[in-house]
Order: C-alpha cells, then structure tokens, then sequence
C-alpha cells in the first residue's frame, strides 16, 4: 500500500463517526480549513433544520470595493466543459465554474452549510421563510445585487429560470425537481421569490435556484428562436452574476473569469484562469511545473509526486463521489445477459476490485464502495459490504444462468432465438488514463471466467452527452459505463431522477437521467418516501431499505470511494475547498 504522505485519512473516518454528535448539534460557523487537512463530513439536507442539519448561515453585509484586485489564479481542467449554461450540462467541469459567475440563492462552504448568496437569509419556518406545511417558501433576495451588466437581480428573474427549465421547447439536461415537486413560481414583487410545492421537499435547500438566468438577456432570444438550446449565451455568457465575469472561451486551450468590482464581496484576485490540458500526465506535469495553481481530479496514486518538491499541497475533500458501474438494463439496447440478475452478480464477483484499488490507488483513501450512497453519510448502508470477489462462484451463476462456452473459443455464448450470442459485453468510459488502466485490468479477469470486455474509450464532453447529443449512455450503447458520481442534491442523498423509471431516456423523454433504465416500481415508492420526509433518523431509515433493494438487484457495482483530490500551489493563500462549491471563497483567496 502507499504511503499517505501528509493525508491523515483517519480524520476523514472520524469525521464520519462523530456525525451522530452533528446530528444533535447545529454546525460550527464556516472557517478555512488547513490545507493538509480533509472537511468535516456533511450535514443533512432538508426541507427544515432539522436535528441533522447546520445552522443556516446570515448573508453577510455588503463591503465596500476593496483595492484594485491584483494577480492571476491558474486552475487545471482535464476536461472541457461541454456548455456553461447550467440547464443543459451536469458535467462537473462546467457545473463548478458557477462560482465564479453565476450565483444562486445560496451557495455551500467546506463544511456543506449553507450561505446565502442571491437570497438575503436561508429560509426556515422561525423567520417566516417556510410556511407551516412546508409547501410554501418565501425566498427575500439581497438587495442592491445587480447582473454584471448593472441591470437588477429581481424574483422575475427566478421565474423565468423556472420556465427554462420546465418548457419542453428547450431541450434541458434534466427537469428533476422543478417538474415534480414544484406547483408554481412566482414574484409578488422585485425582491420576493415564492416557491409553492407540490408536497413537502426534503433537498429543496439543495437542489433549487442554485443558479439563476438573466431574463432580460435570455428572453428575446428564446421568443425570437422559440428555445434556449443555440443561444450564444450558452458558451458565452458575458452576463453572469458572482465575484467574477466572464471573459473568454476558447474550445481546446481555456477558460477566463475577470473580478467583478460590483459583487457585494469584491475579490481579491484579479483573474482566474482555466487551462484546459489534454490529459492527466500534462496536468501532472503542470502542477509540479508550478504552471498551475490549483489541480482537480487527481488520484490518488499522484499524491507523492506532486507533494514531492515541497511547493504543493493535496487536500481530501468529501464531495459524495463514488466511482462505480452503471448497468445496462434497457431491454433492446442491453446485451441479452444484462437483465439476467444472476449475470451482473456474477460480473462484481469476477473482478478482483480490492487488487485494483490496491495496485492503482490510495487503499485506505480509495476503499471499494458497496453501494452508489456510500461516500454520502449519513446515509451510507451500514449493514451492505462490497460484492465479494469469487471467480468460482461467479462461473457457477454465468453456467445456472445458460452461458457456456460450447463451441471451446473460451468465450461463453448461448443460443437466444435461434441464433448463438457471444458474452461479449461493451464496457465504455472516458478517456482518463486511470479508467483505462482499469479496463484492462478488468479485460483480463473476466476471460478467465469466459466474458470478452469490448473496450471501449469517449471523450468526455461525447461521454455524457445527453440523449438529443447522442451520448453513448445516454442512448444505451453500453452494458456497463464506469464513472464518478453523486446524489444530484448532495449533500442531500436525493437521486431520484438517476434511478426512477419514469426517468428512462426515450424520443419522448430526452432529459431522462435513469441511463441504466434500473426500473422496479417498489424502489420508486421508496424514492417517493424519502423525499418527503424530514426526520433524520427516518430519512436514514428509507434509505437503508434503498440501498439494499437495489444491492439484491445488482443494478450497480461500486469500484472506489472518489473523494475530491486537489492540488494547492502555497502561493495561493486562503483557499478552503468545498465539496459542493470547490470555489465557495474565492473571494478571499490573496497571492502570495
């Protein structure tokens, strides 16, 4: 195993354990933390502060302009955002740059509290905010915040975002939660937001108005092309509303943000800078170069090198991340054996994921996942353990299940309407270096219990492109699909869109999210379940009844624990990265 360098991945584990103490506690007020330290583990996400929830954060007074602000910040990406309007992309390349230029009601510090940004306080049932069903919240927006063209932030705004996103002239990444949960939008006047729901919504702190549109820039062009989809703004947003502005985008190099001078906390950079780097030995390299200043999406085998020279430091941060499988179950586009649950299990059981963790990771930072909530505590399974690796008994389920090698190639087949198929199985992911080392690694295990893996590799932007862009999983070219993700509203466990089967792409539903097609109708009852409740301990309770439904179905395989890696350069002073918004102060980063 290899050595941890300066991590203390004990802290990270402590800090889970002593959750139960957050759960009867509200949560310290947010500090930086130490760069060579993980963040605390999350608080639960609700529709009230409950006893598993921190202390809403107060919206800090405006400051006056500080000095002219001075330097540049140079940030590493590995991948280019696909778009930066946040209706059409969930990719985490894009949905990070947000805080930088598009603020939302709130936004979430490194210990997942929430701090008000657009809106003047978090609403609760004591200041008014929550209405005594909790199906009415009245959101007050912070006076004096204008667009970074000096036009006013006001409600209008929120509803027009609101209509964006539910109208099906636009074809958006996803409609969850805005078309369940919510009944209406509504302004009563310029600095009021009222959000009437459908029912009682656990992650509405979580999951709504975390960004918000510029009406008066985005109408006339919806009114005039009769959809957002081909708006300029899409890729260049030069009106935004945050600490900085954005600047320029040029597809393949990079990325610029200039501060902001009328932000209500100016910053104190002057500029960041993304560059945008091919691949993960060039981010590498530019890191320890120096050229960078702040790296993501590392792994964890990276550490020691890039501590190496004394100028860098690698932080831990819970993000709710697991890297896992994500099964093709949709019958017509599957492999034949996908939908046979004796054959996926026999899939984790045939791969030794415990070596790969151990041989390409950090072990004790990379542990295997057994399900897709185990890095999202609370809620983790406390009973549920990783799929264990048996080769011997997963040859036994592959030969129950009809799969044989008859005609002795050392591949199984089986005769399905006349017609002999191979067990040759797609596995896709993207092209980072790390997931491909695993492809063959899993290649090779698999033969030995007669699957052939077709690997296959996708750029990114390709890779989780959406139904109407022809993503590869999206429109289920694939049996199993390895990456990184979360609970859509964590640190709330909410995920519902990813696992419903109302949710299943189709011509009829482009903006479905259930990519695997996992359908089970008493699993969507649970789903429902748990969104409307409030209670900590009984939310808890749903979701361990969650997880083992879906463990038993074999409709996800976990590789590893992902948390969030990222690289400091010490000339960068203040940074306090969090797990939601990588980028919450940067308002407060100074240069060396």
């Amino acid at each position: 195993m290899r050595t941890l360098s300066p991590f203390r991945w004990s802290t990270l584990i402590s800090g889970v354990a002593v959750l139960g103490l957050l759960l009867a506690a509200c949560g310290p007020a947010s500090t930086p933390i130490p760069l060579d330290e993980p963040t605390a583990a999350p608080t639960a996400g609700g529709a009230e502060p409950t006893a598993g929830s921190a202390e809403p954060t107060q919206a800090a007074e405006p400051t006056a302009a500080p000095v002219a602000a001075g330097g540049t910040v140079k940030i590493s990406f590995v991948q280019e955002p696909d778009t930066l309007n946040p209706i059409y992309s969930a990719m985490y390349f894009s949905t990070i740059t947000r805080d930088f230029w598009l603020r939302g009601l709130f936004i979430f510090d490194e210990q997942l509290n929430p701090v008000p940004q657009l809106a003047a306080e978090v609403p609760t049932t004591e200041n008014g905010g929550i209405s005594a069903d909790g199906k009415t919240i009245t959101v007050k927006l912070r006076e004096g915040v204008t667009w970074s063209d000096g036009e006013p932030v006001t409600g209008d705004d929120f509803v027009f975002t609101y209509e964006m996103i539910v109208s099906e002239k636009n074809t958006v990444q996803t409609r969850y939660p805005y078309d369940t949960v919510i009944d209406s939008v509504t302004a009563p006047d310029a600095g009021t937001v009222v959000i009437k729901l459908t029912q009682v919504f656990a992650a509405w702190r979580t999951s709504l108005f975390l960004f918000v549109l510029p009406k008066h820039v985005l109408q006339p062009v919806f009114d005039a092309d009769g959809t957002l989809d081909n708006a300029e703004w899409n890729r260049a947003p030069t009106v935004g509303v945050g600490p900085f502005v954005y600047e320029e985008f040029e597809s393949g190099s990079h990325l610029s943000f200039v501060a902001n001078p009328n932000w209500f906390e100016p910053p104190s950079i002057e500029r960041v800078f993304i560059q945008i780097v091919p691949d993960d030995a060039a981010q590498e390299a530019a890191i320890i170069a120096g050229d960078v200043d702040l790296g993501l999406f590392l792994s964890s085998d990276q550490i020691e090198r890039l501590e190496a020279g004394g100028a860098v430091k690698v932080v831990a941060v819970q993000s709710g991340y697991d890297e896992g499988w994500f099964l093709n179950l949709r019958e017509g586009l599957a492999h034949p054996a996908m939908l046979d649950k004796n054959v996926r299990l026999a899939l984790a059981l045939a791969t030794d994921r415990f070596t790969i963790v151990r041989d390409l990771l950090v072990e004790d930072l990379n542990p295997v996942n057994a399900t897709f909530w185990s890095n999202n505590p609370p809620y983790a399974s406390k009973t549920l353990e990783p799929y264990p690796y048996d080769p011997e008994k997963a040859m036994s389920l592959l030969d129950e299940a009809g799969w044989t090698d008859s005609d002795g190639d050392g591949i199984r087949d089986k005769m399905i309407d006349g017609k002999k198929v191979d067990l040759e199985l797609r596995y896709v992911t993207t092209t980072r270096e790390l997931r491909k080392n695993v492809q063959a690694v899993v290649a090779q295990q698999w033969e030995a219990v007669g699957i052939r893996a077709d690997l296959r590799n996708v750029e990114a932007d390709q890779f989780f492109a959406g139904y109407a862009d022809q993503g590869p999983v999206a429109i289920g070219d694939f049996d199993v699909a390895e990456w990184s993700d979360l609970p859509t509203s964590f640190p709330d466990p909410d995920a519902s869109e990813k696992w419903r089967c109302a949710d299943i792409p189709t011509d009829d539903n482009p903006s479905g999210q259930n990519q695997g097609g996992y359908c089970n109708p008493e699993f969507d009852k649970l789903l429902e379940e748990q969104s409307r409740i409030t209670d900590a301990d009984a939310r808890i309770a749903v979701y361990e009844q969650i997880q083992q439904m879906m463990y038993d179905d074999v409709a996800y395989i976990g590789l590893w624990l992902d948390p969030d890696l990222w690289s400091i350069n010490q000339r960068v002073q203040g940074v306090s990265i969090g797990g939601v918004n990588p980028f919450w102060n940067v308002t407060t980063w100074t240069l060396k």
